[in-house]
């Protein structure tokens, strides 16, 4: 396909994310259909909960029109479209009444085993670094904590629709500049875009939240590009691009075990929520998010470039830096009160 009606087509996913989110906002608002804010909540108003509606049958489509036209660049795909059905239906019935965790996590690993049965035994993330078996089972494991991180990290306006954008943009310019696959570029791509028109209606302060239907299924979609990036030869890319998400949840993930607590219960701990905690508004933590995303995004590209562990090394430096802004530097002193002066958004 021409690059002029690839972008235009990469467009067209943008704005019809947009305008679906706003079509779905107007009827969770007349349904009523509400995230009610808890002592785990990060905002103190309902708003409406279930943007997953919109963005990601939009990804589905846009992808699945591309898989049509290009079929021989799509191994796998269809599983994993199937994949993500099972989610979002799950993840939406979640929504709207809290389901048994054993009935998610049982979905989630089969949709984790559609998705790697359609990729085929040749796909090996460790590239014969281990046994195939153990390579399959350690994806399937590390496909699993990605998808419940990806919801986990959901905590406040824009940081999944910028974390989206980020990783989305990252893998097509990966695509772009290393690859030959049309489809390297373009799903990445119509990913990253329908997050962007998503994110006009999450930036803060937020009018609509993805709910479960959004976040899983989106963990879902990024996880299978990871780990056919990974598959193709790139795991250094694959694994700095989301090493934001994959440090702050980690770090959360071995201080609750630890703990003893009961994993699949809310909380407040997650570096970034500690930083609104502190009085930083859910747009300053977003954009700092994004900022380190545009330096792993550098970075990534110098690991295909044919530097991955000096990549990797400084993508460990950047977040670390990251992490560390966001526990202890001081927010901004607010300033006195004026026409026009509101606090930052909680």
């Amino acid at each position: 396909m021409a690059p002029w009606f690839v972008g235009l087509g990469i467009a067209l996913v943008g704005l019809a994310s947009w305008a679906a989110t706003g079509a779905v906002l107007r009827l969770l608002i007349a349904r009523r259909i509400y995230d009610a804010p808890n002592d785990r909540s990060s905002h103190s108003q309902p708003k409406p909960r279930g943007a997953g509606l919109a963005v990601v049958p939009v990804v589905v489509a846009a992808w699945g029109l591309a898989a049509l036209a290009a079929p021989e660049s799509t191994a796998g795909f269809w599983q994993m479209i199937a994949g993500t059905a099972l989610l979002g239906a799950i993840s939406w019935a979640d929504d709207l009444k809290s389901q048994p965790a054993r009935l998610r996590f049982g979905l989630q690993v089969t949709a984790v085993v559609l998705g790697l049965w359609g990729l085929g035994p040749a796909a090996l993330v460790f590239q014969g670094l281990l046994p195939p078996l153990v390579d399959h089972l350690l994806t399937a494991l590390l496909w699993l904590w990605f998808i419940n991180l990806f919801n986990f990290m959901d905590g406040i306006d824009g940081i999944t629709a910028v974390e989206t954008i980020s990783i989305g943009a990252g893998l097509a310019l990966v695509g772009a500049l290393f690859a030959t696959a049309p489809g390297e570029v373009f799903y990445p791509a119509a990913l990253a875009a329908a997050a962007l028109g998503f994110l006009y209606w999450n930036w803060a302060p937020s009018r609509i939240f993805l709910g479960d239907v959004g976040a899983i299924p989106l963990g879902y979609l990024v996880g299978w590009l990871l780990i056919t990036t990974a598959a193709s030869g790139h795991r250094a890319v694959a694994l700095i691009l989301p090493l934001y998400y994959l440090c702050d949840a980690s770090w959360m993930l071995t201080k609750r075990i630890r703990r003893r607590e009961k994993l699949w219960i809310g909380h407040r701990g997650h570096f970034y929520q500690r930083a609104v905690q502190r009085g930083f508004s859910h747009a300053a933590v977003a954009t700092r998010i994004l900022l380190c995303n545009a330096v792993l995004i550098a970075l990534a590209l110098l690991a295909a470039a044919g530097q991955p562990w000096i990549a990797l090394a400084l993508a460990l430096l950047a977040v670390a830096v990251l992490l560390f802004i966001l526990a202890r530097q001081a927010p901004p002193a607010p300033e006195a009160d004026g026409p026009g002066r509101r606090p930052p958004q909680q």
